[in-house]
């Protein structure tokens, strides 16, 4: 059962006059009239009326996505939060959750925050390199990123980190050097988005020129899985990867190149999934034995997971299994559920006990 529900308030990209490559946003934007306090009502009451007295239910948030939130006046931003604050101060909602730009953050913003309950605060960082910064047009360099989350923290406020990938001037060593530069910052959530060229943006133009390539979808699967290993070890809860079909603008919302998949989460996940079941068959199966490891008598072999990751470990539309499946085509292989805690992947042979890896 969902334990955590989200009401989502979308706030199209009001109070944000920057031009960053990848985004479209302030075109629809333009086309769209500000969201009401009555609208931002109805649309809690609304989701309230679907969570059946919260039964089972361990957190409600209220989440204003869209644009940059504290970017809009601050008049406005009050409005908005003084509807959510009075649903949390009711016990109808837990958190009060928003996302903004790292140049949006100040002590007058934050203190307002404070002041009608927010709780978590994201931050569109994009990149801590400040080439790729300056070739997506952020308007900020990384000095920027790194004040701001140290004020957010310093507040009490939960921090959270958004990161692209792929970006223009991007490269995998520099996805890298921003996924560690996030685990020293210490968010306690992040996403990861590979980038993805849509229509009406200044990518777009740098596509149909040729100055800009998109990853292959293989590219933003690797780059995202090392990015994702470096923050899920360190403690990070990785909420989002990949955009869902949603998020992209939904007026002719033509996209080129191959990132975008939706179910890009479960692409990068069984990706770690079958790294970790090949980790496995090296590091105990016996050296002397051929690829087929003709040794053992009993060519029986099971692959273990906890519940969560049991898709993973089959893979997305099979394709572990069918990997597996052609390494040892002699071999009964069987694929099974177990409590396993935090461990990802274990397998046995012949019967003989799981072996178990973080």
């Amino acid at each position: 059962m969902k334990k955590h529900a989200i009401i989502p308030i979308f706030i199209p990209h009001q109070g944000c006059p920057n031009d960053c490559v990848f985004c479209n946003q302030k075109k629809i934007t333009a086309r769209q009239p500000d969201v009401t306090m009555d609208e931002v009502r109805n649309t809690i009451e609304t989701w309230l009326s679907t969570l059946t007295g919260r039964k089972g239910m361990e957190t409600i948030e209220i989440a204003f996505f869209g644009g940059s939130f504290t970017g809009i006046p601050i008049q406005q931003q009050t409005e908005y939060l003084q509807i959510a604050c009075e649903y949390k101060e009711r016990g109808l909602i837990d958190k009060i959750h928003l996302s903004t730009r790292p140049d949006y953050i100040d002590n007058e913003i934050l203190d307002n925050l404070q002041k009608y309950k927010v709780d978590v605060i994201e931050l569109g960082v994009q990149s801590f390199d400040e080439e790729v910064l300056a070739a997506a047009g952020r308007g900020h360099n990384s000095a920027c990123v790194y004040e701001a989350c140290e004020l957010i923290k310093s507040y009490g406020f939960e921090l959270g980190i958004q990161l692209m990938i792929g970006l223009p001037s991007d490269s995998l060593e520099k996805c890298i050097y921003s996924a560690k530069e996030a685990v020293k910052i210490g968010p306690s959530i992040a996403r990861l988005y590979p980038t993805i060229v849509i229509e009406d943006t200044e990518l777009m133009n740098m596509y149909r020129s040729g100055t800009y390539t998109p990853l292959t979808s293989e590219e933003a699967v690797e780059i995202t899985k090392e990015m994702y290993k470096i923050l899920t070890e360190a403690g990070i809860n990785v909420i989002r990867i990949g955009l869902k079909s949603s998020d992209l603008i939904r007026e002719d919302g033509e996209i080129q190149g191959t990132t975008f998949h939706p179910a890009f989460r479960q692409l990068v996940e069984g990706e770690i999934a079958k790294e970790k079941m090949e980790e496995l068959l090296a590091e105990n199966m016996p050296k002397h034995a051929d690829p087929c490891w003709e040794s053992f008598t009993f060519k029986e072999l099971t692959f273990y997971s906890n519940d969560k990751w049991f898709s993973n470990m089959i893979g997305h539309k099979a394709c572990n299994k069918k990997y597996f499946e052609t390494l040892l085509p002699d071999w009964k292989i069987t694929y099974k559920t177990m409590d396993m805690n935090d461990n990802l992947i274990g397998f046995a042979i012949a019967g003989n006990d799981a072996i178990m890896i973080k």
